[in-house]
């Protein structure tokens, strides 16, 4: 079956050049980047919106996850949280609704243009009843349901095996398992007694993903939830799977995108994402944060903008949005909002190293002339979030410089003192 990652092996697909173009990348080397499956352009087959390239050669990319809940149910809420977070420059949405019409709402989000990621097991177990109750024909089934709606990607926790479960149980944590996917998974696992059948019958789904060139998320079910959880065994064992799954997902010409690593402390990042990047031939890298403190609940998305940026720096390739009410709540509009800003300030901090990233075209070169020139208008122009700049300056009213130094504005003195006649 013709997959986007096998056609790129003899040539440059027109999805692949559009895609390039519009985000200034060279074609070829976006086309061998996705051949080698270092970097991939989420496109179910059925549907079509505006794509992004995520890996290799790539700025870093931003996701943000919105849905309904149990506790929560309101659908247009949630779409005005999405259309909010692509306002903001989220570069992907994933619907993660457990509460109503789950299929209804995923087509909501389907309308969007936008690429759409989807977490399958959420909506299996919805359909089981609980997660003990899962078998492999529901969440098979739920899987096809969403590439058939036209979903872009997928995140499955294949790596959530039986070797993983016995290493959790040999290296407990204080948090246990904190992805929701992850639990659902041993759940299963444990009330069967049976493998995992996303790990047992991995070559079934890839080809079922081939079918419709949806790109496979390998789910980081292992993850730390807790800084004193890092160093377990468990989430190694399962990093050492996934390099395993990822190698033959893209053998078979399935385009992937490996998850990781959960809460882990600063000094950690670089070598938790270096390490991922090498048991996965430099696949495509994403993740949630990482969080670097546990203890700033209310500030969590700065603790994950902290972490995001460091691990860009070290490699990775896309950020999902922490909010202000992780841990606390279903984020609200502003959460989105927040959230969001500080993801794409992480993911652009990390661009400023990776290699072929011009960064100065982005404003940095030009936003240091505007503020030696005390141009208000341009800075607020060149500025990531512009009209929020604005009304901060402008709260005081109208000045030459800002009102915390006034007339004693060191740019203003120096100009006038070194630059008066130039």
């Amino acid at each position: 079956m013709q997959t986007l990652a096998r056609e790129c092996k003899s040539g440059i697909p027109e999805i692949v050049r559009k895609t390039a173009e519009s985000q200034n990348i060279e074609p070829e080397r976006l086309s061998r980047s996705i051949a080698a499956g270092k970097a991939v352009i989420p496109a179910n087959r059925i549907r079509e919106h505006k794509l992004c390239a995520i890996g290799e050669g790539c700025t870093v990319k931003v996701n943000v996850n919105i849905g309904t809940s149990g506790i929560r149910c309101d659908p247009g809420l949630e779409i005005e949280k999405a259309k909010c977070a692509i306002d903001e420059g989220a570069d992907a949405i994933m619907d993660l609704s457990t509460g109503g019409d789950l299929e209804e709402m995923r087509k909501k989000i389907l309308d969007l243009d936008i690429t759409v990621g989807t977490v399958p097991v959420y909506e299996a177990v919805r359909r089981a009843g609980s997660a003990p109750d899962l078998d492999s024909d529901t969440l098979f089934n739920v899987i096809r349901d969403h590439c058939k709606q036209g979903v872009d990607f997928l995140t499955l926790h294949c790596g959530v095996n039986r070797q993983a479960l016995d290493a959790l149980k040999k290296d407990p944590r204080v948090m246990g398992v904190v992805s929701r996917g992850g639990a659902f998974h041993i759940a299963m696992m444990t009330a069967s007694g049976e493998e995992n059948p996303l790990f047992a019958e991995y070559d079934y789904l890839i080809e079922m993903l081939a079918e419709y060139d949806v790109v496979i998320s390998l789910g980081d079910g292992m993850r730390p939830g807790a800084m004193i959880d890092a160093v377990k065994r468990a989430k190694t064992v399962e990093y050492l799977t996934l390099g395993d799954l990822a190698q033959r997902a893209h053998e078979a010409g399935v385009q992937r995108m490996i998850e990781g690593p959960g809460h882990i402390p600063i000094d950690q990042i670089g070598y938790n994402v270096r390490m991922i990047k090498e048991l996965t031939a430099g696949a495509p890298l994403y993740l949630l944060g990482p969080l670097v403190t546990d203890i700033v609940p209310g500030y969590d998305h700065v603790s994950g903008a902290i972490g995001g940026a460091i691990a860009a720096m070290n490699g990775a390739d896309f950020l999902c949005m922490v909010s202000p009410s992780e841990h606390l709540a279903l984020p609200s509009l502003e959460d989105i909002r927040e959230g969001t800003r500080v993801a794409k300030l992480a993911a652009h901090v990390g661009d400023t190293i990776r290699p072929g990233i011009n960064w100065f075209g982005t404003g940095e070169e030009e936003m240091a002339y505007a503020r030696r020139d005390l141009d208000w208008k341009k800075q607020f122009s060149l500025a990531m979030f512009g009209e929020h700049a604005k009304k901060i300056h402008e709260r005081d009213g109208e000045t030459d410089t800002c009102s915390m130094c006034g007339d004693l504005c060191a740019v203003k003195i120096v100009r006038e003192s070194l630059y008066k006649d130039s």
